[in-house]
């Protein structure tokens, strides 16, 4: 008797478990269709800003290659009066130190002060050349939150549309699931891209401060090469 009514305690948990319903789990993609056309722009700012991110990244780790016998090699040529090899090598060598030095060997015979201002000259622009694209990457940075929010007001307002809708001031929730889906959706995926644009932009802000602490010390050792006894 007793293991009849195991059994029977059995086949029921058997049949409830078949018959509870299956909750359906909702991926990144589905949730992403939930905020509409927000999400496209937030999808085109989002690559936008991995790009500049990757080429800016690219483009100073050359600026800050360099070979560490560059200096030396420079002191030698001018010191034995060969200016044309010392261009060369600032030629072959293309970064944005070997920029600024080249330009200060063509204006070498000159006042020191006017091969300095040349120098620093050339470096400004090297730096400018660093810096681009960190005013879009910025952009998106501010501006991604910004549109998150957008969707956010717009979804309150679909989801307020569809309350007034309703006759005899029954509200069901699925009339009101899209409006809370893009308001909800809309303000994660703007927060997202807003914080990874602002971190890849402190980051490369961060590193080309590096290089201009570099165009910094070169210029001076450059400056001191100049006055060095021949």
């Amino acid at each position: 008797m007793l293991l009849q009514i195991d059994t029977l305690a059995a086949v029921e948990e058997q049949v409830a478990a078949i018959e509870e319903p299956v909750q359906q789990s909702m991926n990144l993609w589905e949730m992403a269709q939930y905020g509409g056309w927000i999400m496209i722009i937030l999808a085109i700012l989002l690559c936008g800003a991995c790009y500049i991110f990757i080429e800016r990244l690219v483009v100073l780790k050359q600026a800050t290659r360099e070979d560490k016998s560059f200096m030396d090699r420079i002191r030698d040529y001018i010191h034995e009066g060969k200016i044309d090899s010392a261009q060369n090598l600032c030629k072959q060598t293309d970064t944005p130190s070997a920029h600024m030095i080249e330009k200060g060997i063509s204006r070498i015979g000159r006042p020191m002060q006017d091969v300095q201002v040349a120098v620093e000259n050339v470096g400004n622009i090297e730096v400018g050349r660093l810096e681009k694209g960190l005013v879009v990457l910025a952009t998106v940075a501010g501006g991604a939150p910004m549109l998150g929010f957008l969707g956010t007001v717009l979804g309150m307002v679909q989801t307020f549309y569809n309350m007034a809708q309703t006759s005899g001031g029954i509200i069901e929730m699925s009339a009101l699931s899209t409006g809370m889906y893009q308001a909800m959706v809309t303000t994660i995926g703007g927060l997202i891209v807003g914080i990874l644009a602002m971190f890849a932009y402190n980051y490369l802000v961060a590193r080309i401060d590096r290089v201009v602490r570099l165009l910094e010390s070169r210029t001076m050792e450059f400056m001191d090469l100049l006055n060095e006894p021949a």
